[in-house]
């Protein structure tokens, strides 16, 4: 049976850091989103607040700033040679994040199978947010189902990547977690844990032999 790899983006696949803070630091306004990111860890604001927040603090962003990002921020290194190895292995993998699907969408062309965030319009904005489209700690375990009937797998063929309490439900739902750069609120919850800057020694900890 092929397994389903899952993995979160901020703090995971960006190494110490969020999308949000990398694209308002683009415009200047990095400490604004740093306090909107404490707010939501501390259970202040929810993740509709989040995005009609941000939403509203980006209105000067456009597809310049967004590729500026996209290129400059600190991505752990060897992800796409990790999706690779996966598919070739017939196998799939999917990020599943709390950051604008604008910004997570751009992870299919590095070769990952899907790419859930939470919706956005189109940058540069020309609508508001809907706040129902802000996923939560628990729609990342609703996204995992749609994407194990999608890819004809069960929740027991995956394993989720995380760092954070955003990742606690999906790291419960799985059977097999790997922590990155994990913050205290996955200690004791991770298969196994990762501490470093490339993903293929994070992913080596649950490749199957032969693969």
């Amino acid at each position: 049976m092929a397994r389903l790899h899952l993995f979160d983006l901020d703090g995971t696949l960006l190494h110490g850091s969020t999308a949000p803070v990398e694209i308002s630091r683009q415009l200047g306004l990095e400490a604004e989103t740093v306090a909107l990111d404490r707010a939501m860890s501390e259970g202040r604001i929810g993740p509709p607040e989040y995005a009609a927040l941000v939403h509203d603090l980006w209105a000067d962003l456009t597809e310049a700033h967004v590729s500026a990002v996209f290129e400059t921020a600190p991505w752990l290194a060897r992800i796409r040679e990790v999706w690779a190895e996966i598919t070739d292995a017939g196998e799939y993998c999917a990020v599943v994040s709390l950051s604008p699907s604008f910004f997570v969408e751009r992870l299919l062309a590095w070769g990952v199978h899907a790419a859930h965030g939470s919706r956005f319009p189109a940058v540069p904005f020309t609508e508001p947010v809907d706040p129902a489209g802000a996923l939560s700690a628990a729609a990342k375990v609703t996204v995992a189902d749609q994407l194990c009937a999608k890819f004809g797998v069960t929740r027991a063929d995956c394993v989720a990547y995380g760092d954070s309490s955003s990742d606690k439900d999906l790291f419960a739902a799985v059977p097999i977690s790997v922590a990155v750069n994990a913050d205290a609120h996955l200690t004791g919850l991770a298969t196994y844990s990762y501490a470093g800057r490339d993903l293929w020694d994070a992913h080596e900890l649950v490749r199957l032999p032969g693969s």
